[in-house]
């Protein structure tokens, strides 16, 4: 029997974990299968995905480069929660000094400040950049909407946007009112008063892989508890329900703060824990601070796991 190890070390943050590996010593030459198998949580190692880590050259714009993979081999363009792990792999392996990381991604380079008890990064803060919020930024195919409009507080017709699910959504006291926010991965956002009561498994899906949103899209069913304090729910593009999501929060950061519900600094209360964020309306960044945990390495022979059904 042949056998391809591969090291790897498994990394949370707030409970949205993934698979890193170190492409200076590990050679993946297909990532999204190697993602699918990592990730299964009863055959595999359990993830919400694999990233891979790429050391850079010293006169590159970035310290390393961050390659991402949902559970379901698809790639990403980033994830908030898994680029602070990227930043405190990086430092930890020397290939960035701290405090200040920089992590290329597919939605450029983002500047991480690592946050150090002694030797190790426990937290980070992230500039996420500029949100976007026009349908050509997501992109989203909005009936009635042309590419350069804004997605913000845009009211919907429940029974026509989500055929079968609409009564099951209004008794959650789910909103005729969507928001789309770009903070590298596209985002949808939908207020409600009753949170616990979405049923995620069922809505999350189809929204997902709704028309209007031709790359798909991350869905975020969310409750106002004060004016700084918001709780959210995740459905995550290619993963599905997950612990955490960093560039959602995020998302959901400037939604809160552009439709007028919260202010313009917050926490975001996930089932995996709490990320503190802030939005500045004059240069759109968002900004996100939230710790970075690694629970083990080990190496796994990728030819013993089996290709997820």
């Amino acid at each position: 029997m042949t056998s391809t190890l591969l090291r790897f070390t498994k990394m949370h943050g707030i409970g949205n974990d993934y698979v890193y590996v170190d492409l200076s010593s590990e050679a993946v030459p297909d990532p999204g299968s190697v993602a699918r198998l990592v990730s299964d949580r009863n055959r595999g190692i359990g993830s919400d995905g694999l990233i891979l880590v790429e050391p850079m050259p010293s006169d590159a714009e970035a310290d390393v480069r961050m390659h991402m993979f949902n559970a379901d081999g698809s790639a990403s363009e980033m994830c908030g929660n898994g680029v602070r792990c990227v930043a405190k792999f990086a430092v930890e392996r020397g290939m960035a000094t701290a405090p200040m990381v920089r992590v290329a991604t597919g939605a450029g380079v983002l500047a991480i400040e690592t946050h150090q008890e002694g030797e190790e990064v426990v937290a980070a803060t992230v500039d996420m950049g500029r949100a976007r919020t026009t349908c050509r930024a997501l992109p989203a195919e909005l009936p009635g909407l042309d590419e350069d409009a804004l997605t913000i507080g845009v009211s919907v017709d429940l029974d026509a946007f989500v055929p079968g699910h609409a009564e099951h959504l209004r008794a959650c006291g789910v909103e005729p009112v969507i928001s789309l926010v770009s903070t590298g991965n596209p985002h949808l956002v939908l207020w409600t008063d009753a949170l616990a009561s979405v049923r995620l498994e069922e809505v999350g899906p189809v929204l997902e892989r709704h028309p209007w949103f031709p790359r798909r899209i991350n869905v975020h069913f969310v409750s106002v508890d004060t004016p700084t304090r918001v709780s959210m729910r995740t459905w995550e593009r290619g993963s599905g329900p997950t612990l955490a999501c960093g560039t959602g929060a995020s998302a959901v950061c400037v939604a809160a703060a552009l439709e007028g519900r919260t202010e313009s600094s917050i926490t975001a209360c996930l089932p995996g824990g709490m990320l503190d964020l802030a939005y500045d309306a004059t240069s759109e960044h968002v900004s996100m601070r939230g710790p970075a945990v690694e629970v083990y390495s080990g190496a796994i022979d990728l030819d013993r796991l089996e290709e997820p059904a």
